[in-house]
């Protein structure tokens, strides 16, 4: 098994690495999200007995004074006094000079979920209530909007319901309304799942998706979200798992992913390790972080942002047991080409081997 003086070597640039909570009054997290807002960072998640519970409810917290609030929940499912659903997937959004928008979903599951939304005012402190989104309209469905530089915001979505299929929406109002737009395929050859936003500087638009193809997929958008180039895959693997990814300041792109080809031909794989990658680009990518290495699975789902002071932060599920927050310097990264797909080797580490199953991934 690998020590943490070995991982040590992977993790030049980490800045701070701590729990959101300790304790929670359910036995099982996931799904993290995190925005900033002018009264500072705001996260949620979902949790509950365990994923697809009735009893499973969205939950947020605030960064106050350097320390975590203890969460509060924010939407449950009950329909009625003899019928409730799990929620699932929130996405925070702060909309610039803006609203802070808190998008979920409730239902069954994820082919037969309903988009809702709750509004703040106040930087996550209070709640308007809670808002059905216009049918068709799902809302992100695991990773956070982006504002274009024409203004428009683009939400990453899709839909499970007949197979794994990615669109967009496109709000040319702030989020008050939206259209949808991007590819859909037949969600059975190609099967993608949660796309993350990444824009150039050139102000090309790429979408690199999770999906059952044991590869990051990724999509192009050339006029701002309207249309899209057909699904490919990169030189990523994935592990059917979340990721996210950031366009930093500086031009560069970095993505959290788990860099995991699931063994034989499975589409699934182990939800660890947890790697952070950068390109310049968006075609190769430069190996800079594993926040996580056990080969005690999961740390999944991550979420990223970078706030105004040019720091990362992430969020991610650290063996659906807490939340992780982790804070990262860029500007102190160190970078290893990733050639053919694979993660590269570094003098002094040895990978722990990985036995965990997936059933319940």
């Amino acid at each position: 098994m690998n020590t943490t003086a070995q991982l040590k070597l992977w993790q030049q640039g980490i800045v701070k690495d701590k729990f959101i909570f300790e304790k929670a009054p359910y036995p099982e997290c996931h799904a993290a999200t995190i925005a900033e807002t002018k009264k500072g960072l705001v996260a949620a998640w979902f949790g509950g007995t365990k994923e697809r519970n009735p009893d499973v409810c969205i939950w947020v917290s605030r960064l106050v004074n350097g320390k975590w609030t203890e969460a509060i929940n924010v939407a449950n499912g009950v329909q009625n006094d003899t019928l409730r659903y799990a929620c699932w997937n929130p996405v925070l959004y702060q909309v610039p000079n803006g609203d802070l928008f808190l998008y979920y979903k409730i239902g069954p599951s994820p082919a037969k979920w309903k988009g809702f939304q709750r509004i703040s005012k106040d930087g996550g402190i209070t709640w308007l209530a809670q808002q059905a989104l216009p049918d068709g309209i799902l809302g992100p469905v695991k990773n956070k909007p982006v504002m274009l530089s024409n203004g428009n915001i683009l939400s990453p979505s899709g839909t499970e319901s007949g197979g794994a299929k990615i669109h967009f929406e496109l709000s040319k109002d702030k989020c008050q309304t939206w259209m949808i737009t991007g590819p859909a395929g037949d969600g059975k050859t190609i099967k993608t799942l949660q796309p993350t936003i990444l824009v150039h500087k050139d102000g090309s638009i790429q979408a690199l998706c999770r999906t059952q193809n044991r590869a990051i997929y990724e999509t192009w958008s050339k006029d701002n979200g309207v249309t899209w180039s057909p699904l490919m895959p990169t030189s990523l693997p994935n592990n059917n798992s979340g990721i996210d990814g950031v366009a930093l300041k500086d031009g560069r792109l970095l993505l959290v992913y788990n860099h995991v080809l699931p063994p034989g031909n499975l589409a699934k794989g182990a939800r660890t390790p947890l790697n952070v990658a950068i390109s310049k680009d968006g075609n190769t990518w430069y190996a800079a972080l594993i926040l996580e290495d056990s080969p005690i699975s999961q740390y999944s789902y991550p979420s990223v942002i970078q706030t105004e002071d040019g720091m990362v932060h992430v969020v991610y599920t650290w063996r659906r047991q807490r939340i992780k927050h982790t804070v990262i310097d860029p500007s102190k990264l160190i970078l290893h080409e990733i050639k053919d797909g694979e993660w590269p080797k570094l003098d002094g580490y040895t990978a722990p081997v990985v036995t965990g199953d997936t059933k319940d991934l």
